[in-house]
């Protein structure tokens, strides 16, 4: 299911232009980050609605990374779950 939304994100942006031109790696994740930031936004203001929002477009930002990669999201997304199972409580100590 997530790979194929990863598909489908990366054939909406291509379709849409975003990727006429090979994109670096580093601005898609730039890209991704500015949702982040936008999401902390409304977060801070309290807009729910407009927080969820930007949570989807961050996600819709991984999944055009991932698809224009044909990487396996999916799978690294259970495999790390399941890893995150056997870890200690708070990874040792860590504050957040």
């Amino acid at each position: 299911m997530i790979n194929e939304l990863c598909k489908q994100a990366y054939e909406t942006a291509k379709s849409k232009g975003w990727h006429d031109e090979p994109r670096e790696t580093g601005t898609l994740l730039a890209l991704i980050h500015s949702e982040v930031s936008e999401a902390l936004e409304a977060d801070r203001k309290g807009d729910a609605e407009n927080f969820l929002e930007e949570m989807a477009d961050v996600c819709i930002r991984v999944f055009d990374l991932c698809g224009s990669r044909t990487l396996d999201l999916e799978k690294a997304i259970v495999d790390k779950m399941e890893r995150n199972k056997g870890r200690t409580y708070k990874h040792g100590g860590k504050a957040y």
